[in-house]
């Protein structure tokens, strides 16, 4: 009997222990949230509910829980009906009433204001409509034999600001150079050579090229490069290597082209540099022309051998604008 009632208090310490290891190992549960408690009168009641949120109705509810200490040191939160002054709604919606404000209101135009802008810089100077007129002095570049100097002008009209027409006229002045003399020693004979005397031609001028650069960093230069191509006319003159005979004289086609730079110096005022080349089939003296062989100028003339010249030479000049200013009839 004592080894049962022993027995019977093993298996209930047993029993015991189990439910209490188990009762540890369960998780812990959450407590019920507490309802709200009801107004109360009491000044005590408070001090239950310091982690509680209250939500009034009105400003005036708060008058219970304003006269407890417990409560105001308690963290609640009061929600009122009334929006307040910073509320992200009300902003957005006077933002959208100013844009629709501005969308709808007018719309001022104001056409001085183009006058303003500035997008690319005038150009300083401007041809159009305006005469030029160019002196100019030149020499021959291709000939050892007899060199030639000019002396000419040209008066052009631009219909644009880069197309003109303009005629040109030129008197030459021709001297020897050395190798004339030389030949003539050495090879015991005088080269066949011509003079020439005048020309003229009808010019037209192209202009695709405009630029500036810096001139010695303290002030701009502007610049442009022009093409020029015309057709004219000349006079040669044969020149008799023996002197006891005539010469004679030969009327040339010339068409000519060249291409030139103009540096602007004022709104009046253009320095202009160019190349230019006078082509034309030319007609010289016979090689053997004799007191018995073409001795007049006419025979000569009507034997003479021909060949194609190019007659290249470079020019300078300044060209005198009129009328010597001008306005600009566009927008900047």
């Amino acid at each position: 009997m004592r080894n049962l009632r022993h027995r019977s208090r093993s298996l209930l310490i047993v029993a015991l222990a189990l439910v209490g290891s188990t009762a540890l190992a369960a998780p812990k549960k959450k407590p019920a949230p507490k309802k709200p408690a009801p107004a109360n009168t009491d000044g005590g009641a408070g001090s239950g509910d310091s982690g509680e949120i209250e939500m009034d109705s009105g400003p005036g509810s708060g008058s219970a829980s304003a006269g407890t200490g417990s409560d105001a040191a308690g963290g609640d939160i009061e929600m009122d009906e009334n929006p307040k002054q910073g509320d992200l709604s009300a902003d957005l919606a006077a933002s959208d009433q100013n844009t629709a404000a501005v969308q709808t209101g007018p719309v001022k135009h104001t056409p001085i204001s183009w006058k303003d802008i500035i997008v690319v810089i005038r150009k300083p100077f401007l041809k159009l409509h305006r005469v030029e007129l160019q002196p100019f002095v030149g020499v021959t570049m291709n000939d050892n034999m007899i060199t030639h100097q000019t002396g000419g002008g040209e008066l052009a009209y631009w219909l644009t600001d880069v197309l003109a027409i303009g005629v040109e006229g030129m008197y030459y002045i021709h001297e020897f150079g050395e190798p004339y003399d030389l030949v003539a020693r050495q090879a015991r004979r005088l080269p066949t050579v011509n003079q020439y005397n005048w020309s003229g031609a009808l010019d037209f001028h192209y202009v695709p090229i405009y630029g500036k650069f810096a001139l010695l960093d303290r002030k701009l230069l502007q610049w442009e490069i022009g093409f020029t191509a015309g057709i004219g006319v000349g006079q040669s003159e044969v020149v008799p290597r023996d002197k006891t005979f005539p010469g004679f004289t030969n009327l040339l086609i010339q068409p000519n082209i060249g291409v030139n730079m103009r540096f602007f110096i004022a709104k009046w005022l253009t320095l202009q540099l160019g190349i230019r080349d006078y082509i034309f089939l030319d007609h010289f003296e016979p090689t053997d022309r004799s007191p018995t062989h073409d001795p007049t100028a006419d025979e000569a003339k009507a034997n003479a051998d021909s060949s194609l010249i190019n007659n290249i030479m470079f020019q300078i000049g300044l060209s005198f604008w009129l009328p010597t200013s001008f306005e600009y009839t566009t927008f900047r």
